[in-house]
């Protein structure tokens, strides 16, 4: 656990936490961080894997989800679908989608090489985040894929691509980030339509 990730788990926490929901699927849930602190806060949170050494509430796979329609005010999935064929993850994506009654919440690997410069104005209070690509000797680098079947930005794979074919799902799309201080790690806030 990483500073980078343990800074990529609050935003996790803050992007759910902000849609108010009384109930949450996790899908992957590697060592239950997120479930743990989530319970402490009072939010009810299950866990789905398909691996049960992970100690999940539900062992199942996530492109057959065991839950009716609509039963989780928000699923989520944090650094997991890319460990799927990519079209197998469009499935478990309508899957989470079909089971979320309101929102779904998902973070990616975007492997577009980025810097990210802050500045602090100390009068005004504010710390200002800018990312901007990195320079070109530094973007033809080989980033090793640990396990991953796609990325963002990786040759076919796009951002707009990966937006269009998840908004096709019965959702749209309320926001995109990359994680200030992890821009490895790209957000995405989906509300279901429908």
């Amino acid at each position: 656990m990483t500073k980078q990730r343990w800074l990529s788990l609050w935003h996790q926490l803050d992007e759910v936490f902000s849609l108010n929901p009384s109930s949450i699927l996790e899908i992957g849930p590697w060592k239950g961080v997120f479930k743990t602190i989530a319970v402490h806060f009072g939010v009810a949170v299950e866990t789905l894997d398909i691996n049960p050494d992970f100690n999940p509430d539900h062992v199942a796979s996530v492109k057959a989800l065991p839950f009716e329609d609509n039963c989780f005010d928000c699923v989520c999935a944090f650094q997991m679908l890319e460990h799927l064929p990519y079209e197998h993850s469009l499935e478990a994506f309508s899957e989470m989608v079909r089971v979320a009654k309101d929102h779904v919440v998902i973070s990616l690997p975007d492997a577009k090489p980025m810097w990210t410069y802050s500045l602090h104005i100390p009068i005004v209070g504010r710390q200002k985040i800018v990312h901007l690509p990195a320079p070109l000797r530094w973007r033809h680098k080989k980033h090793k894929l640990d396990g991953h079947h796609w990325e963002i930005n990786k040759k076919g794979f796009s951002l707009n691509k990966i937006i269009e074919d998840f908004t096709r799902q019965n959702v749209k799309m309320m926001k995109t980030y990359r994680v200030n201080e992890f821009s490895y790690h790209r957000f995405f806030v989906f509300e279901k339509i429908g």
